[in-house]
C-alpha cells in the first residue's frame, strides 16, 4: 500500500531521484524518462476520459491503472534480482497485452478498412486518442532505447506496442466507427 503524507521531501532537489530498488540517478536518466513518459500520457488518458463515456470510459480507466503498472515496472531496474527483493516487484504480465488485443479485434470489428490514412481529429475524443497514440509512440520509443542498455520487461515494450494500436483503432471508433475520419489528401495543398 502506498501512504503519501508528505508530498514534498526535498531528496530531488539536486537533481535525482530514486528508483524502485531505492538506487538514486539523475531525473534525466533514460530510466526516468521511460517511466515519466508513461506517466504522461496516463495524464493524456485521463483527458481524453473527460469526453468518453460507456464501454469507452471503461476501458480507458483499465488502461490507465496499466500505465502506473508499467511506471512501476519501468522503475525497477535489474529483473534478474526480482526473486531477491524485499517484495514481489510488479511487472506488467502477457494478459495485459492480451486484452489489448481482444478490445483492438472488438472494436476494429465495426470499422470499415483504411483506404488513406487519416488526418488526427475529427471528435474531440478521436482528438485527444490520437494525442495518446503519439504519446504512447515516444513512450515506446524511450523504453526501446533504454532496452539496449539495461535490463527491460520485454511485455513493457509489448504492452506500449499494443497500447499505440489501441488508441488509433479507438480513434477511428470515436469518428462514428470511422465514418468522420479526416483522411489525408496527398498533395492536396501544391
Amino acid at each position: 500500500m502506498v501512504v503519501l503524507n508528505k508530498i514534498y521531501t526535498r531528496t530531488g532537489d539536486k537533481g535525482t531521484t530514486a528508483l524502485g530498488n531505492g538506487e538514486r540517478v539523475a531525473k534525466h536518466d533514460a530510466r526516468v524518462n521511460a517511466y515519466g513518459t508513461s506517466d504522461e500520457l496516463n495524464a493524456t488518458v485521463g483527458v481524453a476520459r473527460l469526453h468518453a463515456d460507456g464501454d469507452m470510459d471503461q476501458r480507458l480507466s483499465l488502461i490507465q491503472n496499466d500505465l502506473f503498472d508499467l511506471g512501476a515496472d519501468l522503475c525497477r531496474p535489474d529483473m534478474a534480482s526480482d526473486a531477491e527483493a524485499e517484495y514481489t516487484p510488479l511487472r506488467v504480465v502477457e494478459a495485459q497485452v492480451n486484452r489489448l488485443e481482444a478490445e483492438i479485434d472488438d472494436m476494429n470489428a465495426s470499422l470499415s478498412p483504411l483506404r488513406s490514412f487519416i488526418l488526427p481529429g475529427g471528435s474531440a475524443l478521436s482528438a485527444h486518442l490520437h494525442i495518446c497514440r503519439t504519446v504512447a509512440r515516444r513512450a515506446e520509443r524511450l523504453a526501446t532505447e533504454l532496452a539496449e542498455v539495461e535490463d527491460v520487461n520485454p511485455l513493457a515494450v509489448k504492452y506500449l506496442n499494443r497500447l499505440s494500436d489501441w488508441f488509433f483503432v479507438a480513434a477511428r471508433t470515436a469518428n462514428n466507427n470511422g465514418e468522420d475520419d479526416v483522411l489525408w489528401v496527398p498533395g492536396a495543398n501544391r
